[in-house]
């Protein structure tokens, strides 16, 4: 495990609003939970490509058993109503040497106010220092808003051909904005 395991920055949302990145703590499951109870059908259906409300153990010990090296997660952290709670959350996952996939959720409370590309610019990040040289990441065509996310840092359709689905791509190293 890297030293990734215990990655924490502060930021400020396009409001001003502070928010703690931090990575994934294995602690972190019933509040992931939450978030995602406070998440639409709509918005459950970008990110995973199906209704989704309920994981299995094995979806579970997926999404929070991470390595920090082939599979990195960070979460967002924003104060409400006197405690932090979690309002986005993004990994990658490598599928091959030098490339892995990136996923994001925010709760929808929380879109619209800078959580994804905040994610987005902590993981390119980690991805080039660990020494990745590609992300990917499959979009709904409906998901517009992370289809600009992806595309403010540098991520561009590839040639793949599929009607339901967006394959983005983005060579590490080149400027991210």
């Amino acid at each position: 495990m890297s030293n990734t395991a215990t990655y924490s920055a502060t930021e400020h949302l396009r409001d001003g609003s502070p928010v703690e990145i931090r990575a994934l703590r294995p602690e972190d499951e019933a509040e992931m939970l939450a978030a995602l109870d406070q998440t639409s059908p709509q918005s459950l259906q970008r990110r995973f490509f199906a209704m989704k409300r309920h994981f299995s153990d094995k979806e579970r010990a997926f999404f929070m058993e991470v390595d920090f090296s082939n599979h990195v997660a960070l979460v967002v952290l924003a104060a409400q109503a006197g405690r932090d709670i979690i309002v986005g959350g993004g990994r990658y996952v490598v599928f091959e040497p030098g490339r892995a996939e990136m996923a994001f959720v925010v709760v929808d409370a929380w879109q619209g106010r800078g959580v994804g590309s905040i994610l987005m610019d902590h993981l390119g990040r980690i991805a080039v220092n660990s020494g990745l040289h590609e992300l990917t990441a499959e979009v709904l065509p409906e998901n517009k808003a992370m289809l600009a996310v992806f595309g403010k840092f540098g991520f561009k359709p590839d040639a793949r051909s599929d009607p339901h689905t967006i394959h983005l791509a983005r060579r590490l190293g080149q400027a991210s904005r």
